[in-house]
């Protein structure tokens, strides 16, 4: 028994008519999106991809000049890097052709900032306040002499 059957076994006016007219507007909704489909859309779609070909276009220039300039910067420190370890290398074949005048250096450099030290620790007062200093000086000299 199928669907039709059915319907003509039940013989219930308002549900046949109900259902009549359900078909008819499906029916009519087929036919008026199938028309809807043939006509092309033309005024909807004209200004819609300007401003996304625009902004296609300004993402897609972004992204290339952001990967060069990364691939710049990447070359640029590689290069950096060779550079910095051919200056050890050639510091240290220096350093091993002449031991001696490599550890001579260091040492008066070694020297050189003891000796710093000693003359900072050595003095009565920071640099910075001599001048204060020596106006205290020579004001307990005049007190001295005075009294």
């Amino acid at each position: 028994m199928n669907w039709n059957d059915r319907l003509a076994a039940e013989d219930d006016p308002e549900v046949m008519q109900a259902l009549g007219n359900f078909k008819a507007s499906v029916d009519a909704w087929c036919e008026s999106a199938g028309a809807a489909r043939s006509h092309p859309r033309s005024a909807p779609n004209a200004a819609r991809p300007v401003w996304r070909l625009a902004a296609g276009w300004a993402l897609g220039c972004a992204v290339a000049a952001a990967s060069v300039a990364g691939a710049l910067y990447e070359r640029q420190h590689k290069q950096e890097l060779a550079r910095i370890a051919a200056a050890q290398a050639a510091a240290q074949k220096a350093a091993q052709v002449n031991p001696v005048s490599g550890q001579s250096s260091k040492s008066e450099a070694d020297q050189d900032l003891l000796a710093n030290v000693d003359s900072d620790i050595s003095r009565a007062v920071p640099a910075a306040m001599e001048p204060l200093a020596q106006m205290m000086d020579s004001g307990q000299a005049d007190n001295n002499g005075t009294k």
